[in-house]
């Protein structure tokens, strides 16, 4: 069995590498080969290209990188075409994937991809695309097969797997032992997501660190507590941190850096400061208090705001269906705006009428995702004969 694969950003290696241990738990003699990040190379695909390629944000971010990632694209597609895979696999990326699985569909290749884009939200003249170009799509929530099971295109929920892996119900004491945290009686910690892309860090990073230190300002017994996927947005982050504490260097004693493990930082934390995206819903499933922002540049907002087809863009709020989290954007993102909604955060009574939903929603995400994905693949195999 072989089979082509691509996955772009922290979130889609995860995805990815899982559910090739899945498949691999079944098959083991299958191969994996395509643009793959750290965790899909450990679990056992070749890399052609590494997955961080693919991780800008937004249309300006897109076209400024148009040239390299239209000459990847053309590269992989012709390797396909020449040495077909058994089926193509794209994992998120839909601008990128969609392209690539129309052209390998036409050449006669069976496509899947995992994680709808968000066509439900915005531009839905992308489902005569994703139509032409998907033989299966794989939705990680459930109001998302609903959507495509209306418009008569082969879908299949299969939850996530961040829903498996995390507990039901987090230890906060366990969890800061394990991050060796050490808190008084009379401190509170927020965990500070600026995001996984560097687009997103070099955005929030100063408007984050100027709503702590407002917070600080007004409540001293605070920790921070700031994971980072790689060193350099840390090296940004940091040197912002740096110029805008320059009068005040004591308080940087108080901010403490971690590389990655994210999920354990915001398990040992109160409460969560975080850019929107996957870690929002992480930190729903921890059952974390949370403010979630989200920055554009200007065009890509621009013509966001005129498309987008739903009331609001972080998860939590998508999966409920309501207003669960406060979501703040653009030029709002700021410390006078910030500050005091994060601090009110540190009143857990304001929660604790909403911890009832976060445990359905985490229940209703259980699928047994990486399985249930692997075996969704293996039927698609099986049903057009690609088995052997």
């Amino acid at each position: 069995m072989r089979i082509g694969i691509i996955a772009g950003e922290a979130s889609g290696d995860i995805l990815a590498a899982g559910l090739i241990s899945a498949i691999l738990k079944q098959y083991p003699d299958a191969q994996f080969e395509g643009i793959a990040g750290p965790l899909m190379v450990e679990a056992g695909c070749k890399a052609i290209y590494p997955a961080e390629k693919l991780s800008v944000m937004g249309l300006v971010e897109v076209l400024a990188h148009y040239r390299e990632l239209s000459s990847i694209r053309k590269e992989l597609i012709r390797h396909f075409i020449n040495n077909p895979p058994d089926v193509f696999i794209g994992i998120d990326a839909p601008d990128f994937n969609l392209v690539v699985e129309s052209t390998l569909k036409q050449a006669g290749i069976g496509t899947i991809h995992y994680v709808s884009p968000s066509v439900w939200a915005w531009r839905q003249y992308r489902l005569g695309k994703i139509s032409r170009a998907v033989d299966l799509m794989l939705t990680l929530f459930p109001f998302e097969a609903r959507f495509y099971e209306n418009h008569n295109i082969s879908v299949k929920y299969i939850g996530h797997t961040l829903a498996d892996e995390i507990d039901m119900h987090i230890d906060i004491h366990q969890a800061r032992q394990k991050i060796q945290l050490e808190v008084g009686p009379e401190q509170s910690v927020v965990a500070v997501l600026p995001g996984s892309r560097m687009s997103e860090v070099t955005r929030l990073a100063k408007p984050f660190i100027e709503t702590l230190l407002h917070c600080l300002h007004l409540r001293p017994n605070l920790i921070f507590t700031i994971p980072f996927v790689n060193e350099k947005t840390r090296q940004f982050f940091m040197q912002e941190l740096n110029q805008l504490t320059v009068n005040n260097p004591d308080v940087r004693s108080q901010f403490m850096p971690f590389d990655g493990c994210s999920r354990d930082v915001m398990a040992a934390s109160d409460a969560v400061l975080l850019a929107s995206g996957t870690a929002a819903l992480e930190a729903l499933l921890l059952k974390k208090p949370m403010l979630v922002a989200y920055k554009l540049s200007p065009v890509t907002y621009w013509v966001a705001k005129r498309l987008l087809k739903v009331p609001y863009y972080s998860l939590p709020n998508l999966l409920a269906g309501d207003s669960l989290v406060e979501e703040i954007t653009q030029n709002e993102v700021r410390s006078d705006v910030l500050a005091p909604k994060l601090l009110s955060l540190l009143s857990n009574e304001l929660w604790q009428s909403k911890l009832e939903i976060f445990d359905d929603i985490h229940k209703l995400l259980r699928q047994n995702a990486d399985q249930t994905a692997a075996q969704a693949v293996i039927d698609y195999l099986n049903e057009h004969g690609k088995l052997r």
